[in-house]
């Protein structure tokens, strides 16, 4: 196992800090699921930071230590939308089906910068895929990661 990351003194006691997980310089916007994953998060960080005090991990103690910091930081300062009421344009919670020039259709849904899965479709508000097709209407054109697309609906 690599111990690049971690520093112990002479001692073999003590573990160095973590760097900090850096937090986004945008608004975090979040839907009730992302809200749920980020207090889910904490929850299972404060066991874990339990059972490494419990088995004496000082590497793993730092880790969730580092780790609990930035999810109290992203829950403090997380900001609720509700699930947009209009699906007349696309907006932060919209899906959105979209016809590419090749034939394809591609589907996604508009969620916070935590909560995005790219592979599943859930891309972030700040991604620019999203902020291109933030705004739009059904029938509009918009740049996507594959070329440019046809909003087909949104949902």
């Amino acid at each position: 196992m690599s111990r690049a990351f971690v520093k112990e003194s002479d001692d073999g006691g003590e573990v160095g800090a973590l760097p900090e997980r850096a937090v986004s310089t945008h608004r975090n916007l979040v839907t009730a699921t992302g809200l749920e994953q980020i207090t889910a998060a904490i929850r299972r960080l404060e066991d874990e930071l339990t059972a490494a005090r419990t088995g004496a991990d000082p590497a793993a103690v730092a880790r969730c230590q580092r780790d609990l910091r930035y999810w109290t930081r992203r829950r403090a300062n997380a900001e609720l939308v509700a699930p947009p009421r209009s699906h007349d344009r696309v907006r932060f919670g919209s899906r959105v089906r979209v016809a590419l020039r090749d034939g394809t259709e591609r589907r996604f849904r508009i969620v916070g910068e935590d909560e995005a899965d790219p592979a599943a479709g859930a891309i972030s508000y700040v991604a620019p895929v999203a902020a291109a097709m933030i705004g739009s209407r059904v029938g509009e054109a918009v740049q996507t990661g594959a070329g440019e697309g046809e909003i087909l609906e949104i949902s």
